[in-house]
């Protein structure tokens, strides 16, 4: 069962990707294309509903999105090093092309959310919960071997969630 979701995942995420999408569909709401993109870097987004927003190839380098509603939000080609996610929920997210490098994703919820062609490098995922989120195998294999905790939210364990052996 596993398996077909994850396979109808990725199905879905390519046509998210490679099909237009019409003026209308795309009029939600845009942070990240900010004149001047520095302007987000180190931006305090903690605690906010930022449920649907689109960031666009943004440098959010060290911003706060610590416990903030994050549910379906799409980051696109954004930098997200040092950003701090703790226990944000990015349930149904899209992290498509988004260096995490040295990020703090420790009590997220990460539930089905789509993150391929993503890093993780030094990323703290303590206690972060995966549970069906669809993310390119190697970076799996790399979270694994330092996974550990359980999220204070959902109960599940960070390992189990991300199907470690």
């Amino acid at each position: 069962m596993r398996y077909f979701q994850s396979l109808a995942a990725i199905v879905l995420t390519l046509l998210v990707l490679w099909v237009p999408l019409s003026a209308q569909a795309a009029s939600s709401s845009v942070i990240g294309r900010a004149a001047d993109d520095s302007e987000l870097v180190g931006k305090d987004f903690s605690g906010q509903s930022l449920a649907g927003a689109e960031f666009s190839n943004a440098n959010l380098e060290k911003a706060n999105f610590s416990e903030a509603d994050l549910q379906g939000a799409v980051f696109s080609g954004s930098t997200m090093t040092n950003t701090n996610l703790h226990g944000a929920n990015f349930t149904y997210g899209i992290a498509y092309l988004v260096d995490f490098t040295g990020a703090d994703l420790s009590d997220a919820v990460l539930i089905e959310a789509i993150m391929l062609r993503s890093r993780f490098d030094n990323t703290n995922i303590t206690g972060a919960d995966f549970t069906d989120a669809v993310l390119d195998k190697v970076q799996v294999q790399k979270l694994c071997a330092r996974a550990n905790g359980i999220n204070s939210k959902t109960g599940v364990d960070t390992r189990e969630s991300l199907g470690c052996r």
